[in-house]
């Protein structure tokens, strides 16, 4: 079954099927946009006591899918000593970076170079670093947040493909997250550099940022913004600050730098997390 829904993937239209999903997501006609939410809301179960605002209250079916919890919904492990789970999801995979790669699946790694978007400078504060992949699935509230207290240094956009990002996919498809489509921001902290990765997927309509709004889809070209200029004001984001979001879902890759953190005893591939709790001891 996985090697067919593989092959379908390289076969369908990704960029196409993502901006008509795109146009979908974000209807305001009440005929398909309450269709599409109520249909959603009972196919995956989701939640809604913990949103801020009930069903039949958002202006689109994006609106509806990056709704906003209320407040207390994700209580903040203690940010001085731990590095705090970025987002509700599952953890795909998570160890050390061994030599500049960083393990994906069975027989599968990349490199953090080219998940970085060839920036091979950057990449090298990450060799024998950490990392960690969480997957963020339909059900899931999908605003990503800040793992640890940083100021914004840069943002690299990288143009890719589309392929799912769920585990199948992961165990069919090599170099996954490094092909997709995604936009790459480094912070400098407490832990040195800290990079959060938000890499797009299938019909995910687009990615957004609290600095800089949505970040134009299915480009062709690689752009890096720099934030650090001197005589720039800051971005500066607390742990547990909401620093970006997903229209439709996917996949965010935290690395950090060597002898930086160690991650919390029973944590694994398959541990379900939520946004804001402990990930990671600081060391």
């Amino acid at each position: 079954m996985s090697k067919p829904f593989v092959w379908l993937q390289h076969a369908l239209p990704q960029h196409a099927l993502s901006r008509l999903a795109g146009r979908f997501a974000g209807s305001r006609r009440p005929w398909l946009r309450d269709r599409m939410i109520a249909r959603f809301a009972a196919t995956y179960g989701i939640d809604m006591s913990e949103a801020e605002r009930p069903l039949g209250s958002y202006d689109s079916f994006n609106d509806f899918f990056t709704r906003s919890l209320k407040p207390g919904a994700r209580p903040l492990a203690d940010a001085s000593q731990y590095v705090l789970s970025p987002a509700d999801g599952a953890v795909s995979q998570l160890g050390r970076i061994e030599e500049g790669r960083i393990f994906q699946a069975k027989g599968h790694s990349f490199t953090a170079t080219e998940l970085l978007g060839g920036d091979e400078q950057t990449a090298a504060r990450f060799t024998d670093g950490h990392f960690a992949t969480i997957y963020l699935s339909p059900r899931d509230y999908h605003w990503v947040h800040m793992p640890v207290s940083g100021t914004l240094l840069e943002t690299t956009y990288v143009p890719g493909e589309l392929f799912s990002v769920n585990a199948v996919t992961a165990e069919g498809v090599p170099r996954l997250f490094a092909r997709n489509e995604r936009l790459a921001c480094l912070f400098d902290s407490d832990l040195g550099q800290v990079a959060s990765v938000m890499v797009g997927a299938m019909i995910v309509a687009g990615i957004e940022t609290v600095w800089g709004g949505r970040v134009e889809p299915h480009g062709r070209k690689l752009t890096r913004s720099v934030y650090s200029r001197e005589g720039a004001a800051p971005h500066r984001y607390e742990a547990g600050e909401e620093m970006g979001r997903f229209l439709l879902g996917s996949t965010v890759v935290l690395l950090f730098e060597e002898n930086r953190i160690e991650f919390c005893e029973g944590l694994q591939a398959g541990s379900a997390v939520r946004m804001g709790q402990a990930l990671a001891h600081k060391l």
